[in-house]
């Protein structure tokens, strides 16, 4: 961990999202030193508390309600729970808004302004105030009203139509991708926004309203695969695990195992012929030209390639491809990315302390802006408790312990 000043020491984040887009950026900006305070429901908390195949194992069989889907987007947060739809519930957030920079909320369009909560509501209390709805199809639109989630927007944004495997082929056809991506990418695109609006509010003094949709980041990382369609009007084909920038981009079968390969560029492929054995396809009229390789003849000059590849370990393989700078990984299987040397090397698996876990610690995926040299993200808090630090925020907002007892006899928090 580096003692050195965290970037966004001082700023304070009110997180009153739920599942993962929200919460994923409310934590980058926690890793990079904000203090973000996170707005529960009382009793019920984030629905993504309870969402994944495995969870936190709580010490002396203590329930911490931490799955995995939690785990992966709360940590360096404090938890509060609070019931806004009640007048008392709503004057804390008020008071919390006054001293805060961010607010950042993902209910349904509309639905915070009936209490009183929406960003002209809130602005006129603090007008410096950043606040970044996140919603699936965007404030305003023929269907700003319907929720959203991540698979939704892999189908309608492209992504499925662009992944999975090749017409003809057995399996044929889209492809939803293993991880969240969608929400993923959004969470970042809500951290960068609101690093622009302080940075803009740094300049001017002004805060502002950012509306962040998953729609709108599900079309743009299509990326350059929509960019070709835009300049072609013609719909690229599904390539399985074939890269999209040039062949021969895939994966290759070895011995014992698998390595993906990319020899796109000529050079590449001009050095992939000669470790081969066989020069004379670099010259081949079947793959003398990238879209050929790439297109064209892929699955011919794979067959050609695995034939050739399956007569060594992946280990082999893997120093041949080096020796001669031929971009080329190993396949692996969750378990083998922790026993990968460099994930070892970069810190990918952090050990951080948790006081309500069995073990006392838990192991975290590394923030991948941790290698900044003078203000990296870092992991200072575990995940937190259902309103773990209520009385702790409440008591910096003024409110004494017989207070914060009625408070939560009423159900406010």
């Amino acid at each position: 961990m580096s003692s050195n000043k965290a970037a966004l020491e001082g700023i304070r984040v009110i997180d009153m999202t739920r599942v993962l887009a929200g919460p994923i950026g409310a934590q980058i900006l926690g890793d990079l030193g904000a203090d973000v305070i996170k707005v529960e429901r009382p009793g019920v908390g984030d629905d993504g508390r309870v969402y994944g195949l495995a969870e936190v194992k709580g010490k002396d069989g203590m329930n911490v309600r931490q799955a995995g889907f939690f785990a992966a987007a709360n940590r360096n947060k404090r938890s509060i729970t609070l019931n806004h739809s009640k007048a008392e519930g709503q004057e804390i957030l008020r008071k919390l808004v006054q001293g805060a920079d961010v607010l950042i909320e993902n209910y349904k369009v509309g639905d915070l302004k009936r209490f009183g909560l929406d960003y002209e509501s809130l602005k006129a209390i603090n007008p410096r105030l950043i606040y970044c709805s996140v919603t699936g199809f965007g404030q305003t639109g023929p269907m700003a009203a319907r929720p959203g989630y991540d698979g939704l927007f892999q189908a309608t944004g492209g992504m499925m139509a662009v992944t999975g495997i090749p017409e003809g082929q057995p399996g044929a056809g889209p492809l939803k991708a293993g991880p969240s991506l969608v929400d993923f990418i959004t969470g970042h695109n809500v951290a960068i926004s609101i690093l622009a609006a302080l940075q803009h509010r740094n300049q001017t003094g002004e805060g502002q309203h950012i509306d962040i949709a998953l729609l709108d980041s599900s079309v743009a990382m299509i990326s350059h695969i929509m960019q070709d369609y835009l300049l072609s009007g013609v719909t690229p084909p599904r390539l399985g695990n074939g890269g999209n920038g040039g062949g021969p981009a895939d994966l290759i079968h070895t011995k014992d195992g698998m390595l993906y390969l990319t020899a796109g560029g000529d050079e590449h492929w001009r050095r992939l012929t000669v470790l081969m054995g066989q020069p004379e396809l670099y010259q081949d009229p079947r793959f003398d030209e990238n879209y050929k390789r790439g297109k064209l003849n892929r699955l011919e000059l794979m067959d050609i390639i695995n034939e050739w590849s399956r007569g060594f370990t992946s280990e082999e393989l893997q120093a041949k491809f080096d020796e001669v700078s031929i971009p080329a990984a190993r396949y692996n299987e969750l378990p083998e990315v922790w026993e990968d040397p460099q994930v070892q090397h970069r810190g990918l698996r952090v050990t951080t302390p948790h006081p309500w876990s069995e073990t006392g610690t838990i192991d975290l995926i590394a923030s991948p802006l941790a290698n900044m040299s003078e203000s990296p993200a870092t992991i200072r808090r575990a995940p937190p408790l259902l309103g773990e630090h209520s009385a702790e925020v409440l008591g910096e907002l003024g409110y004494d312990a017989a207070h914060i007892d009625e408070l939560r006899e009423m159900k406010i928090i």
